[in-house]
């Protein structure tokens, strides 16, 4: 009957936590940042061999790329399932050129498996 009673609310609300889907957060839907994210095919020709031989296929892609996406915009891209991605980090180099000290990029590029019936078409 006092002022502060020691007795509480019971009809307050908690907040409810939001739940975070991991799969979600890093699947991306829009067609544009697939290609944002597989720069391009490496072709080489190892390259070459290994999509001929072993249906291993070679992209570039973005630095902040990991496997999950990239997965995701091979699956979004080119309508197959990779069965397994292998990221590569390609070093910065320093070349000479006239005399004139220079760094040649670095990157990322990635293997993309895929099963033995699938292929991937590139132009």
């Amino acid at each position: 009957m006092g002022v502060f009673s020691k007795k509480q609310n019971t009809e307050e609300q908690t907040p409810e936590v939001a739940k975070v889907d991991v799969q979600a957060a890093t699947k991306t839907t829009k067609t544009g940042e697939q290609y944002a994210l597989l720069s391009k095919p490496r072709v080489t020709e190892k390259a070459t061999t290994l999509a001929t031989v072993q249906n291993v296929y070679v992209f570039d892609i973005a630095p902040y790329a990991n496997k999950i996406m990239i997965a995701n915009a091979v699956k979004e891209l080119y309508k197959v399932t990779p069965v397994k991605v292998n990221i590569v980090a390609i070093p910065k180099k320093q070349v000479f050129t006239k005399r004139i000290k220079g760094m040649k990029g670095g990157g990322k590029k990635a293997y993309v498996f895929l099963k033995k019936g699938d292929t991937i078409e590139l132009a």
